[in-house]
C-alpha cells in the first residue's frame, strides 16, 4: 500500500486530491499578490497611451488615423504574443512564460519614454504589446490551476481585479503625472514591473502543468512546498487527501481547442471575447481623446471624465468577482450583455451634446462589459484541460485583440465620416450578438473541478 501510494505521488490524480483539499492560506495570497503587481500594470500599460494622446495628438500635429493607429499599435503586438505565450507556456511552464512577459512590457515601457516621433513610439508601443498580451493569460492559468473547486470564481477574479484596477490606476496617474511633468514619465512608471521578476523565481511551478507533462516528481516537490508553507502558517495539519478518479486522454492543445468536445466552447469563447474587447477597447481608449476634440475639454478635464468612467469599471469588476459563484456563467455573462447594449442603444438614440452625458452612460455601459472582461478570464481557463489551457485562453485573448485592434480604427474612421452616435451603435449590435450566444452555448463549470469539466 505505501509503494502504491508513493508511486502515485505528483500524478494528475494526486495532484488534484491535494489541491482540493488545500484552504485559500497565506501562501495563495503571497502568490496572488506577487503575479497580481504584475498584472495590475500590465492593465496601466495597455492603457497608458490613451492619456498621452491629448498632450502628443496636438504636439505632434497627428491626423484622427494616426491617433487610431497609435491607440490599436499595442494590440497588434498583442495579437502575436496570444499565439506565441499560449504555446510557450504549454511547452517550458507558466513560469518562465510570465517572468518573459513581464520585462518584455515593463523594458519596452522605459523605451517608449524616449520616443521622438509617432513613427518611432508607434513601433515601440508595438513591441511592447508582445509583452503586455503575454502576460494576462499565462498568469491566469498559473493562477486558477492553484485553485481548489470550491470558490474557485471569487478567488480568481479578487486576484483579476487587479487589471481593471490598473486600468483605473493609468487614468488616475495619468491625470495627476502627464499635465504636470510631462507624458514621458507616465511610460517611465510603466516600467516599474521589471523588478517583479526576482520574486517570482521563488514561486513553484505549477503542480499542475508539471503533472501533466509526466514530471512527477517536481509536481511532488512543488506541492509539498506549497503544503508545507500552509502548514506553518496555519498550525495545522492539511486533512489527508480524498482520492479523486479522473478520465485521461491524450491529445495535442490544438486538437483539444477545435476537436468534438471542445469546438462548440471554442467558438462560444471566442465570440464572447470579441464582443466584449471590442467594446471596451474601442470605448475606453478613444475617450480622453474624445472628450478634448468633439467636446474641447481641456486635457485634466477630459483625463477627469475618464476617471469617473474607469471607477464605474472596477466596481463592475468587483461585482463579478463577489457574485460570479452566485450564479450561473451563462445567466452572468448574457444579463451583463444584455446591460451593456441596452446602455449603447440609449447613447446612439440620443447622440449625445454633451461630454456629461456621454460620461454618465458610458460609464453606465462599462459597468457591464468591466464585468464581463473580468468574468471570462476566470471561463475559459475552466473550459479547456491542462495540457491546453494555456493556449486555449491565449487563442481567445488573440481574437479580442484583433477586436481591439479593429476597435480604435473603425471608431476613429466612423467619428469623421457617420458621427460620434454610429460608433455606439456598433457597440451595442456586438454586445447584442454576443449576448444570446452566451445564453445558447456557455457551459457550466461551477463548484466543479478542473479536470472534471475539461479531461
Amino acid at each position: 500500500m505505501v509503494q502504491a501510494t508513493e508511486a502515485m505521488r505528483g500524478t494528475v490524480e494526486d495532484v488534484v486530491a491535494r489541491i482540493e483539499r488545500m484552504p485559500i492560506s497565506r501562501w495563495h495570497l503571497k502568490a496572488r499578490f506577487i503575479i497580481g503587481v504584475a498584472t495590475l500594470f500590465d492593465g496601466f500599460d495597455n492603457l497608458a497611451i490613451a492619456y498621452v494622446l491629448p498632450v502628443l495628438a496636438p504636439q505632434w500635429q497627428l491626423s484622427t488615423p494616426q491617433i487610431g493607429l497609435l491607440l490599436s499599435a499595442s494590440l497588434f503586438g498583442q495579437l502575436l504574443a496570444a499565439l506565441f505565450f499560449g504555446w510557450w507556456a504549454e511547452r517550458v511552464g507558466r513560469k518562465r512564460a510570465l517572468i518573459w512577459s513581464i520585462l518584455i512590457y515593463s523594458l519596452l515601457s522605459l523605451a517608449c519614454a524616449f520616443a521622438w516621433d509617432y513613427k518611432s513610439l508607434l513601433v515601440l508601443r508595438t513591441l511592447q504589446g508582445f509583452g503586455i498580451g503575454g502576460e494576462v493569460p499565462v498568469a491566469m492559468t498559473y493562477i486558477a490551476e492553484l485553485s481548489r473547486s470550491h470558490g474557485r470564481g471569487r478567488f480568481v477574479l479578487l486576484y483579476e481585479l487587479v487589471f481593471p484596477a490598473g486600468l483605473l490606476a493609468a487614468a488616475i496617474v495619468g491625470a495627476s503625472v502627464v499635465p504636470q511633468i510631462g507624458w514621458r514619465w507616465l511610460f517611465v512608471i510603466g516600467a516599474i514591473p521589471a523588478v517583479l521578476v526576482f520574486p517570482l523565481f521563488r514561486l513553484p511551478e505549477s503542480p499542475r502543468w508539471l503533472a501533466a507533462k509526466d514530471r512527477h516528481a517536481e509536481a511532488d516537490a512543488a506541492l509539498s512546498g506549497i503544503e508545507r508553507e500552509i502548514e506553518r502558517s496555519t498550525g495545522h495539519a492539511l486533512p489527508a487527501p480524498q482520492p479523486v478518479v479522473l478520465t485521461s486522454q491524450r491529445s495535442a492543445p490544438l486538437a483539444d481547442l477545435f476537436g468534438p468536445k471542445y469546438l462548440r466552447r471554442t467558438l462560444t469563447s471566442w465570440i464572447i471575447w470579441s464582443a466584449c474587447y471590442f467594446c471596451t477597447y474601442g470605448l475606453l481608449v478613444w475617450l480622453p481623446s474624445i472628450y478634448k476634440s468633439v467636446f474641447h475639454l481641456s486635457v485634466s478635464d477630459a483625463l477627469i471624465y475618464t476617471i469617473a468612467t474607469q471607477a464605474v469599471g472596477l466596481a463592475g469588476s468587483v461585482a463579478c468577482a463577489l457574485s460570479i459563484d452566485l450564479t450561473m456563467r451563462r445567466t452572468a455573462f448574457s444579463v451583463a450583455f444584455l446591460g451593456a447594449a441596452a446602455s449603447f442603444f440609449w447613447i446612439w438614440f440620443v447622440n449625445p451634446s454633451s461630454a456629461i452625458t456621454l460620461m454618465f452612460a458610458g460609464s453606465i455601459a462599462n459597468f457591464f462589459v468591466a464585468y464581463i472582461a473580468i468574468g471570462v478570464y476566470l471561463y475559459t481557463p475552466e473550459i479547456y484541460p491542462t495540457r491546453s489551457r494555456a493556449i486555449g485562453l491565449s487563442a481567445s485573448a488573440f481574437w479580442a485583440r484583433v477586436a481591439g485592434f479593429i476597435g480604435p480604427n473603425l471608431i476613429g474612421a466612423s467619428i469623421v465620416s457617420l458621427g460620434l452616435g454610429s460608433v455606439f451603435l456598433g457597440f451595442a449590435i456586438a454586445a447584442s450578438l454576443a449576448g444570446i450566444v452566451a445564453w445558447m452555448f456557455v457551459s457550466e463549470t461551477r463548484f466543479r473541478t478542473l479536470e472534471e469539466v475539461s479531461p
